[in-house]
């Protein structure tokens, strides 16, 4: 199994929801990331989704586009982002790490060579928001060869031959889009998510984690009633923003320990 896989279900067993969370690598500064990692896991984070600095996310609200412009002005690459990951495993081989981004850094270095870095320094997978299922299946079968899942967006628009597409070449877990629109925008309907997951597992076997416009304890403990994964980024950056570098870590972890312990009560 998989570290995710063993990860849900090690979480499954225990009845409790996993909690995926997100920064992006380089922001604040590049010194930071590896402790920023450390600090979500210790603040009770089952997964890490490390974003991997892009010039044109197009899926990411303004904070996280500001994460990106910052992690940029100090040259942080997708080089760096797997330098981090191999840091980061040499004390904890446990958490699963998700690589999260863009098919641009993914094509400029090539996807043999991506799959091969991320195999080589213990990342587990990634999400790639502009690679859709029925364009890169063989993307897909190559990841699942090296063992690393990759992880497919799904929405509120999702048609049910998209959701078929996931459920044929996704791993690890799917991730939804619980909101039309961008990271951090707008506020959760945990009715209508109940009953867009309900239509998905019909044909997703894998676990679904919700994200975008999951911002406090009570939110969060509201979507774990009906999913498998409660997913944070947005709130995260923001974080670290009003902590800066110095303070920026302390508070990650203790934003974090606040939502765990809202999904466990």
């Amino acid at each position: 199994m998989s570290r995710i896989a063993t990860t849900f279900a090690a979480l499954k067993a225990q009845n409790k929801t996993a909690l995926v969370t997100f920064i992006t690598a380089g922001d604040p500064g590049p010194a930071l990331t590896v402790p920023l990692m450390h600090a979500l896991v210790a603040g009770g984070a089952d997964i890490i989704e490390l974003g991997v600095p892009f010039s044109d996310p197009m899926a990411e609200g303004p904070v996280i586009q500001r994460a990106c412009e910052r992690a940029l002005a100090h040259g942080v690459g997708i080089r760096d982002v797997f330098n981090y990951v191999a840091e980061f495993r040499k004390t904890n081989q446990a958490t699963p790490v998700v690589l999260m981004g863009y098919a641009n850094p993914i094509e400029r270095i090539g996807p043999q060579a991506f799959i091969a870095s991320s195999q080589a320094v213990g990342a587990d997978g990634a999400i790639v928001v502009d690679y859709p299922p029925e364009e890169c299946e063989d993307f897909a079968a190559a990841m699942r060869a090296a063992e690393l899942d990759l992880i497919f967006l799904l929405a509120p628009t999702s048609t049910e031959e998209r959701i078929r597409q996931v459920a044929r070449v996704g791993g690890g877990f799917s991730y939804y889009v619980s909101l039309k629109g961008v990271t951090g925008a707008g506020n959760i309907d945990t009715v209508e998510v109940a009953q867009r997951l309900a239509a998905i597992r019909e044909h997703v076997s894998l676990p679904i984690g919700v994200g975008f416009g999951i911002r406090d304890g009570a939110t969060a403990r509201a979507v774990a009633e009906v999913a498998d994964a409660v997913v944070i980024g947005s709130r995260i950056i923001q974080e670290i923003e009003q902590h800066g570098a110095e303070g920026a870590v302390a508070a990650v972890q203790t934003f974090v320990a606040g939502i765990r312990t809202a999904l466990d009560a």
